[in-house]
């Protein structure tokens, strides 16, 4: 019997939810590569037209911490709401998936912070049993190794990291899809290598 394809690290567009998380304007000196991530939400944001694939957005308490860059266009995601919770995957949240993505099996994340809001979030969709993809070139931290050390655990709890563009090819799947030149021109700049990805060795 064949092994569910989804909770092997496949996509399926039609199934598929992106989740941008709090990159806001107020953490930029404090979050490293803090720039790559924001070039990395960007290119989902294009993306995620091609593919059609509805992006939700949150903005930790921007009362008192703001809201979204203003170097992200957010005006064509599905929802942007304020939590105070950590984890992106609030009561309002889970209203809309199950309204737009009735079928929802599984969901990009990137954002910040990794070891804070982006790891609890992993933690609470894998308890719903959907497959999670975090994007390591698309996720920081204030600190590199808070940032390590949380890829390091969600791979262990079952998360799949990978890259943007390792996402959008398993989006594509095949040269004969209509998105892939737009796709593949998404793809023109090469992940950062700064961040110096490691999930097998331990930074300590």
């Amino acid at each position: 019997m064949a092994r569910n394809i989804i909770k092997l690290g496949a996509l399926e567009a039609q199934k598929t939810a992106f989740l941008l998380c709090d990159i806001q304007e107020t953490f930029r000196p404090h979050v490293k590569h803090f720039g790559e991530v924001v070039r990395v939400a960007n290119k989902m944001m294009e993306a995620s037209k091609h593919f059609k694939i509805p992006v939700y957005i949150s903005e930790q308490y921007p009362k008192g911490l703001g809201h979204t860059t203003k170097d992200i266009n957010v005006e064509d995601a599905a929802l942007v709401y304020e939590k105070t919770k950590f984890s992106m995957y609030t009561p309002e949240l889970q209203e809309r998936l199950k309204k737009d993505v009735p079928d929802l099996s599984s969901v990009v994340l990137f954002g910040i912070e990794a070891h804070v809001c982006i790891e609890q979030t992993v933690i609470d969709l894998l308890n719903e049993n959907l497959a999670v993809h975090v994007l390591a070139d698309g996720v920081s931290s204030r600190s590199l190794m808070d940032r390590q050390l949380a890829l390091q655990r969600l791979q262990s709890i079952g998360c799949f990291v990978g890259t943007s563009e390792n996402v959008l090819f398993k989006l594509l799947r095949d040269k004969s899809n209509p998105a892939f030149k737009a796709i593949s021109k998404l793809n023109t700049t090469p992940t950062a290598d700064e961040f110096g990805v490691n999930t097998r060795k331990s930074v300590l």
